[in-house]
């Protein structure tokens, strides 16, 4: 009798070797299943962001044709030595740049009044009349889209007058 307990025991413990054995390789199905639904959904997200990334580029360059064709023209122009043709077409042409760039939301950074470092780059500082640390000159024109800064406006800054002794 002492030896059915002990027969009963191993019995169980077959039992439930099989049952973690059967959940084991339940888990282990569920686990590749998950892992190829996440790998087809990491494919698909990164074939609509392309998507989305070529619908906007081709937007954009649709937009950008008539400036491309007045710059032709301008160009025509230039090479028939009309100048008042040519300086009304690079006008004409920058203009309708600048028309499409803002409705896009870029914006020229604003340069009056003191240097702020988040939006001006100080190329130089120059001793000037005017108060210290404001904008006296603009070398290169700064733009924003929306909040982001594109690019800094490059500017020199005023220093202290030099007083002569």
């Amino acid at each position: 009798m002492a030896d059915e307990p002990q027969v009963t025991d191993s019995a169980e413990e077959s039992l439930d070797v099989e049952a973690l054995q059967a959940e084991r390789d339940e888990l282990f199905d569920r686990l590749q299943r998950l892992a190829a639904e996440f790998d087809n959904f990491r494919k698909r997200n990164a074939r609509e962001t392309a998507a989305t990334i070529e619908r906007a580029n081709e937007r954009l360059v649709k937009e950008l044709l008539p400036v491309l064709d007045d710059l032709g023209r301008a160009l025509e122009a230039a090479s028939e030595h009309e100048e008042a043709k040519l300086e009304d077409g690079v006008r004409l042409v920058h203009r309708a740049l600048s028309e499409l760039m803002a409705k896009e939301g870029l914006a020229e950074i604003e340069t009056e009044g003191k240097f702020d470092p988040h939006v001006h780059e100080a190329l130089l500082s120059q001793p000037s009349d005017e108060e210290e640390g404001s904008v006296i000159e603009v070398v290169q024109k700064g733009y924003k889209l929306g909040d982001k800064v594109l690019r800094p406006a490059r500017v020199v800054v005023a220093a202290p007058p030099i007083h002569e002794a």
